[in-house]
């Protein structure tokens, strides 16, 4: 009876609180969890270097990479580097989602238009983008335009193919009573297809974050004067490999930074919802 009181009161019944009690407990041993192996992975990194069990001017070593990062950091030349790498990686982020749902839209607008494109879409999906590299330096220059049609032309397809894959699993039971009552194909995208793509679209943006992030390093592979991925090859080039891990870790830790704060916007989407 008291549990029966508490619930139509409000009150987190005695069972629901040891439930939640139980949830908690097991995230914060899934965080220590996670916590424990990253600092046993840069301890033994840290001791294998030292103890010479590995090869520290090939594999580095945490200490010499905190060390390679405050270098860089006093010098002005972390900020640049970022810099450069976060900007052409939100230009082609941005412009690959916009585009890709909008062709995504086209498609499903269109069967015929879907029929004739999709043997296309999927040739330039298995394309190895990196081939088309010289092409696009001509095309656009050797410069930041380049890295971003890099990272736009790696997104952009998988984009357009995930939220096409999205529109069509909406509900047909929908569509038809909203036919039923006479709504225009305009009426059916506005209330029907892109809300019921939301969960799509997010694991889209999810996707799209890394791709466009490989996109903006291979463009800095080929052609760049500044960013990580540039850090990167002039690391390897001249056997700095302190700076090459320096720079991947940076890199690491912003693409999930960036991936936190999509997962965030799909938790607020969830709990508004």
């Amino acid at each position: 009876m008291p549990n029966r009181h508490n619930a139509k009161n409000g009150a987190v019944s005695e069972e629901h609180a040891r439930f939640l009690r139980q949830i908690k407990r097991e995230n914060i041993k899934v965080t220590l969890l996670r916590v424990g192996i990253l600092v046993a992975v840069l301890v033994l990194w840290e001791i294998g270097a030292e103890l010479r069990w590995i090869d520290p001017f090939i594999m580095s070593s945490p200490s010499r990479i905190i060390r390679t990062i405050g270098t860089l950091m006093s010098s002005g030349e972390l900020l640049t580097h970022v810099g450069v790498t976060v900007w052409e990686t939100v230009m082609g982020f941005t412009l690959g989602t916009i585009l890709g749902i909008g062709i995504a839209i086209l498609l499903w607008w269109s069967p015929t238009v879907q029929r004739t494109l999709d043997p296309y879409l999927v040739v330039l999906n298995s394309l190895p983008k990196i081939a088309l590299g010289p092409v696009i330096i001509v095309w656009v220059g050797a410069g930041q335009a380049a890295i971003i049609t890099m990272a736009l032309l790696i997104s952009v397809i998988v984009t357009v193919m995930s939220m096409l894959t999205g529109f069509m699993e909406v509900s047909d039971e929908k569509l038809l009573l909203m036919r039923t009552f006479g709504a225009t194909k305009l009426q059916l995208l506005r209330m029907v297809i892109l809300p019921g793509s939301v969960p799509s679209i997010i694991s889209t943006i999810k996707i799209n974050v890394g791709m466009t992030w490989v996109g903006v390093i291979v463009g800095e592979y080929l052609v760049s004067k500044a960013g990580l991925g540039y850090l990167i090859v002039y690391g390897g080039q001249v056997f700095k490999l302190d700076l090459v891990m320096a720079s991947i870790l940076i890199l690491s830790v912003i693409a999930v930074l960036m991936y936190l704060v999509v997962a965030w916007v799909e938790k607020r989407y969830s709990r508004n919802r």
